[in-house]
């Protein structure tokens, strides 16, 4: 890491003790933060709220963000108002931003659902982290859009889930807030392509694509899909990068891996010119974890392996 950088981590984190819980200090402090990211090649680095204690308090939880280096947090969908007004609290007093809202009920109540009251639980959760993202200062919530099972087929999904996400269009767009649509382990949107035609089909600028890197090393190449989806591209998570975890370094001579090549990642996310926040989805931990793992984030920002292979268990050992 650059001198430079270097010099601007430390006025972000020492910004935070100075102007403390205001609201211009806050703004000052994100700016500050922003900048710094911006020397890693426009990646901003966030944590989902997971990561993170969760027997401390929500401000104690943000302070840790800050001092480990994270400058964004994503909560899961807030359900009173008084934990709103927690969240809010956190974020002013320690600038680490709220950049998105994780939807939380998509997969016990699918969009997809057999049943209307479900499928009504679940419109009324989407509507809920809608307002969160609102009223939290936050530009997209992330969305699961239906569950393929043995009773839900394929095709139903993509159709139920897509005339579910048309009728919460109009509240997207008067908040300002995208519907990032979230590839993962739910039988659907299995390749690039058909993630690619799921997003263009709604033909609005507030529905767009929120790509884990992790959840499709089993059946492609996480840079190929960042390739095909390009500007679709509003958010990223990334797992699969834990020091004696069972996926190993991503190999060149033995495809059968489930490693990530995780320099041909960046190398692609800067291909399509994503600059945004980039999010670590992984276990949690105390603040010597945190910090070490904001650390091996930074080694993928710079386009290196975030763990020796020394490091790194084989499948199944």
């Amino acid at each position: 890491m650059s001198e430079q950088i270097n010099r601007r981590d430390f006025i972000c984190r020492s910004s935070a003790v100075a102007i403390g819980g205001s609201l211009a200090g806050a703004g000052i402090l994100n700016t500050a933060c922003s900048v710094a990211a911006e020397g890693k090649g426009g990646l901003l680095k966030g944590a989902c709220i997971g990561v993170f204690p969760r027997d401390v308090s929500v401000m104690e939880r943000f302070k840790m963000a800050q001092e480990a280096g994270f400058l964004g947090i994503e909560p899961n969908t807030i359900k009173t108002p008084e934990e709103v007004e927690e969240y809010r609290k956190a974020s002013k007093a320690t600038g680490v931003k709220i950049h998105s809202i994780m939807n939380s009920d998509h997969w016990e109540f699918p969009l997809s659902d057999d049943d209307p009251e479900v499928v009504a639980k679940s419109v009324e959760c989407v509507k809920t982290s809608l307002q969160n993202a609102k009223d939290l200062g936050a530009d997209a919530i992330l969305l699961v859009p239906g569950v393929v099972t043995s009773k839900v087929g394929y095709g139903k999904v993509y159709e139920r889930s897509q005339e579910e996400i048309k009728k919460l269009l109009p509240m997207a767009e008067e908040l300002k807030v995208i519907i990032a649509i979230e590839n993962v382990g739910n039988r659907f949107l299995m390749s690039p392509l058909e993630f690619a035609k799921y997003v263009d089909d709604f033909n609005s600028p507030w529905v767009k694509a929120y790509f884990d890197v992790g959840n499709v090393v089993r059946n492609g190449f996480p840079p190929d899909w960042i390739r095909t989806l390009g500007d679709r591209l509003v958010k990223v998570h990334i797992k699969r990068f834990e020091p004696g975890r069972e996926y190993p370094a991503f190999d060149p001579e033995d495809r059968r891996t489930e490693g990530i090549d995780w320099a041909d990642v960046r190398q692609a996310l800067n291909d399509v010119g994503y600059k945004g926040w980039v999010s670590a989805e992984v276990r949690g931990g105390d603040l010597a974890y945190l910090k070490e793992l904001s650390g091996r984030i930074d080694k993928i920002f710079a386009g290196e392996n975030p763990v020796p292979p020394e490091e790194t268990a084989k499948p199944n050992a």
